[in-house]
């Protein structure tokens, strides 16, 4: 199944592009503008930065920490409760702030050999190449052009009327809720890029290859989520229960001994596994279903950052022949206005990987996401002047948008819903404009200033813009 371009798209009111307005000479002014921030953030990149990192990854191995002590108390309802909430953030952080953007190439300024995207990997199921490739390269590159972005909708659901409609995108709302509770699962069967192997652009040997890293990737995880942990907390109850002689609170009865009765022997081996196993067999579960319970929090809640992020009705898409030739100013124009803002407080961005700053993220893959909050003020000056959008919503306006799209568009047809006007800050009172923030950066820039970036060759920002 492909999310292609509408061959024959009903009749339905076009959007004009941001992009009809601009001339070559205009994107070339925007392309000076955002490389400008851009150097000058990376010309500024220091401690601070480096403190910062290092201290969401120390907090996230403390929750990890924290989480799997209180598990071992797992039967007890409070301690499963903050254990997993503990876990269920600690695997978000890993996920959003650190692995996400690790991965981007983000942190590989700093040339420390732990925390580069040539050698960071994450727990959940996309192996780190295939990601790199899927998201780095190819998402960011052909950011929301039909026919080439793979993340549109993910290659299985239509979330753009020019996409044409098949009768298998009936079943988008199921399969889409199922996606939800399963989405590192989705997006690893997504980077395999199937798509590929049936146009002949891929080998079964690459294929076959990929999948066992993510069979090694499950296996991973299986083992320490569903089996190793459990067996710890269970393993440690039963040393406490023993060391306080039987005292721990605990079921009456053990589902070892229900099973020793029902055979029909082993009756002394039943009393015994009455006395001590019920809790350890009630610890087990618990840790099991509290790591089940976190891995579904943290995929409900990338599901929703990412899909608010890049499918709410502000974002437009764009076909290959809108972007032939494409200049590099066109191509910040398009990761400016083919993604949204999710407004929030400090800590939301933070567990959000920062992703709240779409936008920014999509205009500079490679900056730290600490710095998004710095630059948002400079592109929402940029977008008043070149009378460009600045897409950006509530959590909740942004989720249901992006929900009822999918529903709607499961079915034939569908119309593109209006799309916000330039950005438009409040009004000064002198009616003068403001001087560009930008503007004053790059008269600061000397004029041979290189191209900001990593100082080696990364693993981890492979996005392909037109060069300066």
């Amino acid at each position: 199944m492909t999310n292609t371009e509408e061959a024959t798209a009903p009749a339905s009111p076009e959007v004009d592009s941001p992009l009809a307005h601009l001339s070559a000479e205009t994107l070339d002014r925007l392309a000076e503008e955002f490389d400008a921030i851009h150097d000058e953030v990376y010309a500024s990149l220091g401690e601070k930065d480096r403190k910062y990192i290092k201290s969401v990854i120390a907090a996230q191995r403390q929750l990890v920490v924290a989480g799997r002590v209180i598990l071992f108390a797992s039967s007890s309802k409070p301690a499963w409760v903050a254990g997993t909430a503990c876990l269920g953030m600690a695997k978000i952080l890993e996920n959003m702030e650190i692995g996400h953007n690790v991965m981007h190439g983000q942190w590989d300024w700093m040339n420390d050999p732990d925390i580069h995207s040539s050698v960071w990997d994450w727990d959940t199921a996309s192996t780190a190449e295939a990601w790199k490739h899927s998201h780095n390269y190819v998402h960011h590159t052909y950011t929301n052009i039909r026919g080439l972005d793979k993340d549109l909708g993910y290659e299985i659901m239509r979330i753009d009327p020019k996409q044409r409609w098949q009768p298998v995108y009936l079943a988008q709302p199921f399969y889409n809720a199922l996606l939800t509770v399963l989405f590192e699962w989705g997006v690893a069967l997504h980077d395999l890029d199937l798509e590929a192997l049936w146009a002949g652009e891929k080998s079964p040997t690459q294929v076959l290859e990929e999948l066992k890293g993510i069979a090694g990737k499950a296996k991973a995880q299986l083992v320490k989520d569903y089996v190793g942990w459990p067996l710890v907390s269970a393993a440690v109850f039963g040393l406490a229960q023993v060391a306080m002689r039987g005292k721990l609170p605990q079921p009456k009865t053990s589902r070892v001994g229900g099973w020793l009765r029902r055979s029909g022997r082993w009756g002394a081996g039943a009393d015994i596994a009455d006395r001590w196993l019920p809790g350890v067999e009630k610890t087990f579960l618990s840790t099991l279903a509290a790591d089940v319970t976190a891995n579904i929090i943290r995929n409900v809640w990338a599901h929703a950052i990412i899909f608010c992020g890049h499918f709410p009705d502000q974002t437009y898409t764009f076909s290959k022949k809108e972007v032939e030739n494409e200049s590099r100013g066109g191509w910040y124009v398009r990761q400016l206005v083919g993604s949204a803002n999710i407004e929030g407080s400090p800590l939301f961005h933070v567990i959000s990987g920062n992703l709240g700053y779409q936008v920014e993220h999509h205009l500079f893959p490679d900056m730290p996401s600490t710095r998004y909050s710095e630059v948002a003020p400079k592109i929402k000056d940029i977008c008043e002047r070149y009378d460009l959008p600045y897409n950006t919503g509530r959590f909740g306006q942004q989720w249901w948008m992006v929900h009822r799209t999918i529903a709607r568009l499961a079915f034939p047809g569908g119309k593109a819903r209006p799309k916000p006007g330039p950005y438009r800050s409040s009004a000064d009172p002198t009616g003068e404009a403001a001087p560009s923030e930008a503007a004053r950066f790059r008269r600061r820039m000397p004029s041979d200033h290189p191209a900001a970036g990593p100082e080696h060759e990364g693993g981890g920002v492979a996005v392909d813009p037109p060069p300066r």
